[in-house]
């Protein structure tokens, strides 16, 4: 939920003159209040990435998806890019992003995603001395591995950049986001292929969707039609990122997966 929290980061001193920007990211007040309907229609909880600067400015929205029970994770305060600062400030606003992740929720987040996926070299020792059990903003597997750190050890939950919506559906020339549009099936198509392989040898299929772009109404209608063909499947486990890396550091420990 990145709301726009990203047309600040881009334009600090005008953005509150980019009114149809802001208004088509302003689209999460609709859109997660009908993911929501969709995800309690099939019993499934999931992860939301919720930049700190968004909780603070939006608390309404976003204690509709706490009280539905699902995962509030951290996503940078306003979605600043890690790999652009120094450690110092980046450690700074990771600080400050629990902070109010705690304070909302009443519990420190144990997971991350770095906005727009800009993971920098200091992130993961600076994950691990805060406490941060797991990452899901690299590309480096198909399953669940393990960033060693000086700090301690990262679980890491991969995704891909074609399991992302702004690939495929997001276009606006002053975020500098120009892409083609495909359809709402053609975007599930990939988004289903990917979870055909998946299932096929065992992974862990991380779909990464903004609430603005997915949740708009001809795509939402898709959302339905995915979690019923994989539940049809059978052998899937749909389950908040908090949850699998509960599951997956089971198995570490018992010795039944070794990543």
């Amino acid at each position: 939920m990145d709301s726009d929290s990203i047309l600040h980061l881009d334009y600090p001193d005008s953005a509150d003159n980019r009114i149809t920007t802001f208004s088509w990211l302003q689209y999460d007040k609709v859109a997660i209040p009908r993911i929501l309907d969709i995800f309690k229609q099939y019993d499934i909880k999931q992860t939301f990435f919720v930049p700190a600067w968004c909780i603070e400015q939006y608390p309404e929205t976003v204690e509709l998806i706490q009280e539905a029970g699902h995962e509030i994770a951290h996503h940078g305060y306003l979605h600043e890019h890690p790999n652009s600062l120094t450690k110092e400030e980046e450690r700074y606003w990771l600080q400050r992003s629990i902070d109010v992740i705690k304070n909302f929720t009443g519990r420190r987040p144990v997971g991350y995603r770095a906005p727009s996926y800009k993971f920098s070299k200091h992130t993961a020792d600076l994950l691990a001395e805060e406490g941060i059990l797991y990452d899901s903003s690299l590309m480096g597997d198909d399953v669940p591995y393990v960033l060693n750190t000086k700090k301690g050890k990262v679980l890491e939950l991969p995704t891909d950049v074609s399991m992302d919506d702004w690939s495929h559906n997001t276009h606006n020339v002053e975020l500098g986001r120009v892409n083609t549009i495909k359809s709402p099936d053609q975007a599930m198509e990939i988004y289903l292929s990917h979870f055909d392989a998946m299932w096929e040898y065992g992974g862990l299929w991380v779909s990464v969707w903004h609430p603005f772009v997915t949740g708009r109404l001809p795509r939402a209608m898709t959302i339905p039609k995915m979690i019923e063909y994989m539940q049809e499947k059978g052998d899937v486990w749909f389950a908040t990122l908090e949850e699998i890396t509960a599951h997956v550091q089971k198995c570490i420990d018992d010795g039944t997966y070794k990543p």
